[in-house]
This record gives C-alpha cells, sequence and structure tokens, in this order.
C-alpha cells in the first residue's frame, strides 16, 4: 500500500459515522481541478506511511472510530487494497471507498466479498465532456458506465458526487448527468476549491446562485440530489 495522507478524524468524509481519512498515492486520471495533485502528479514515495502505522492507529482507536473511509488518488490501483480491508474488517471497523469508477471489476469484487459498507464515486462531467474532465482525451468510458450500472443496483449504499468548475461545467452538462443517473439513491453537487495543490491552477468556482440552478437542473431526473459543502 502506498500511503501518505491520513485525518484522523472526520464528522464529514464518512455520512452518519465517525471516521478517520487515509489518502493513497497513485491516479489514472488527471483531472485539471484535482485538489490532491501531490498524490497524484507529483508523487514523493519517501513520504509513504507503513501500513502497520495505519493498522495500529486503527487499534488505538477502537471504540473511538466507526470506520475509515479509503481515499486518494485513486485507491483501486493498490495491488494490496484488499488485504488491508481485511484487516481493518477484523477490527470491526465499516469500510467506505472513494472511487472514480474506474475498475468495475475490483469494486464489484469488494463488495461481493462485503469489505466494503459504502461507496463514493465522483462523476466527473457527462459522458461528452468526460475526457477534457479527466485530462486524457478519448478515454474509453465503458468502466465508469458499468460502475454506474452496479452501485444503482442497490448491492452496497453509495453516492455519486460531482465537484463543480466553471470552466468544465456547463448547464446542459448537469442536464446530461441527471439523464445518465437518472434515480440515483444520493447525488451531491460540490463547488470546486482551490486547494493550493491544483494540477492546472487558475480554474474558478461557481456562485452559489449558479449552483443552485444547477442543482434544479439535476433534479428533475434525481430527486434526492443535494448541495454539499455550502454554506
Amino acid at each position: 500500500m502506498n500511503i501518505q495522507g491520513l485525518q484522523k478524524l472526520t464528522l464529514l468524509d464518512y455520512p452518519e459515522k465517525v471516521a478517520c481519512t487515509m489518502f493513497t498515492v497513485g491516479c489514472n486520471f488527471r483531472c485539471p481541478f484535482c485538489h490532491n495533485a501531490s498524490l497524484v502528479s507529483h508523487v514523493d514515495m519517501e513520504k509513504n506511511i507503513p501500513v502497520e502505522k495505519i493498522l495500529a492507529f486503527l487499534k488505538k482507536r477502537l471504540g473511538v472510530l466507526d470506520g475509515i473511509c479509503i481515499s486518494g488518488g485513486e485507491p483501486l490501483l493498490q495491488p494490496d487494497l484488499e488485504d488491508f480491508i481485511v484487516q481493518v474488517k477484523e477490527m470491526g471497523y465499516f469500510v467506505k471507498l472513494d472511487t472514480n469508477g474506474s475498475n468495475s471489476y475490483l469494486l464489484r469484487h469488494l463488495v461481493e466479498k462485503k469489505l466494503l459498507d459504502y461507496v463514493a464515486m465522483d462523476i466527473k462531467n457527462a459522458p461528452g465532456k468526460y475526457g477534457i474532465t479527466i485530462g486524457i482525451a478519448d478515454y474509453d468510458l465503458g468502466e465508469i458506465f458499468r460502475s454506474v450500472d452496479f452501485l444503482m443496483s442497490g448491492t452496497v449504499p453509495y453516492e455519486f458526487r460531482t465537484t463543480v468548475v466553471r470552466e468544465f461545467h456547463k448547464r446542459e452538462d448537469f442536464a446530461a448527468i441527471g439523464r445518465w443517473i437518472k434515480d440515483a439513491g444520493q447525488y451531491y453537487l460540490q463547488n470546486f476549491q482551490d486547494s493550493g495543490d491544483l494540477i492546472r491552477p487558475g480554474l474558478r468556482a461557481y456562485t452559489r446562485d449558479i449552483l443552485v440552478q444547477a442543482l434544479e437542473v439535476v433534479r428533475r431526473n434525481v430527486p434526492n440530489a443535494e448541495l454539499r459543502g455550502m454554506e
């Protein structure tokens, strides 16, 4: 496991759970607005945190934390992710996975082995603009479609979420996303925030009023859609 971050307490990342968040290194996407560029394109492997240190932390927090959120980067790129989750589950923790949905086989495998309790998948944009949004021209969306279909089958609790960036998302994109994930259980629009650790600096967020309008468009097909992280 290549791990380079641990948030020891979060009340936000895992719905209805007191959790910690672990950040893995590496991603197969290059989203220009990624706020964790140091985990994606500027990786320093000397900063890795040993798995044993993470497991020791979790043992000490038994009875205090309910679960762990495994984020990134893209966690499903980690070859020993399953072994790690098995050890975490044996302690009695709930496990939430953040993923870009690019490995539907492994996602399904982990769910079917009852190793995941909650999945949050990014919907980067409308299908027609996916490649430009993830920084990979002509990207084959087959795996993305399969991951979306699997999650919407209801096998595991899930949410979809889109980080909204002025330069990438327009009204017609929200309409297309809504049609794509029609009647999804949970879908969140979250506004872009400049973390200072971006792959492409200079991107901008929308105003709250524009986000509310985008939400209205999405709700025509996804009634449960909500805004997240807006004051």
